[in-house]
């Protein structure tokens, strides 16, 4: 049986994902938009890639959003080959990371959201469900502020690596928003949006 190229990083070699640039549809972030009232108006999306998914959504609806990325997708308005993990702060005047981490950096002991949470104090990534099943994962999932789970009714659809020619699929995995608020202590909150208008 022949496996659809889709976003199932297990299905790519890693020699063949470089950064991971898997580009967010922008229907997740219309439906992050539409359950998340309380996102202020400066946000950092320090993983934009080509920002059509993230960043763009964002400041259609009105917020000022500082796009970063380790690769370089050629837009004037963003900071390339600025690599995450040697950040030190947030930008000026910025308190919430909303992005889509690159997934080799979101396993096992997920060094991208560890830096994010020290960083900043709010931290809404676009995640694999199967992320919330892991002991390894114990500490940031249960100690670090973890107040929502937002999980598609429907999986998201097409999301293939940056430059992928081959056939398009629908995504073969489940994800979701996932929201940390520094200081929350609270039980997490899961419930279900739909990318569909």
């Amino acid at each position: 049986m022949a496996l659809d190229h889709s976003c199932q990083v297990q299905r790519h070699p890693l020699s063949e994902r470089g950064n991971d640039a898997y580009m967010t549809p922008p229907c997740a972030t219309e439906a992050l938009l539409r359950v998340e009232k309380d996102l202020p108006r400066r946000i950092w999306e320090c993983a934009c890639g080509d920002g059509t998914g993230i960043l763009d959504v964002l400041r259609a609806a009105g917020h000022e959003v500082i796009g970063s990325d380790i690769g370089n997708f050629g837009r004037p308005d963003c900071f390339w080959e600025r690599d995450f993990l040697g950040e030190t702060r947030m930008p000026a005047g910025c308190t919430t990371i909303v992005t889509n981490p690159p997934y080799k950096l979101c396993a096992r002991s997920a060094p991208f959201v560890r830096h994010a949470l020290d960083i900043a104090d709010t931290v809404i990534l676009l995640m694999r469900l199967a992320f919330y099943e892991s002991r390894s994962r114990t500490e940031i999932l249960e100690h670090r502020g973890l107040r929502s789970i937002r999980t598609f009714t429907l999986r998201l659809p097409m999301m293939h690596r940056d430059s992928w020619c081959g056939r398009k699929a629908n995504s073969g995995m489940a994800f979701c928003w996932m929201r940390w608020d520094r200081g929350y202590i609270g039980p997490t909150i899961i419930s279900r949006i739909s990318w569909e208008r």
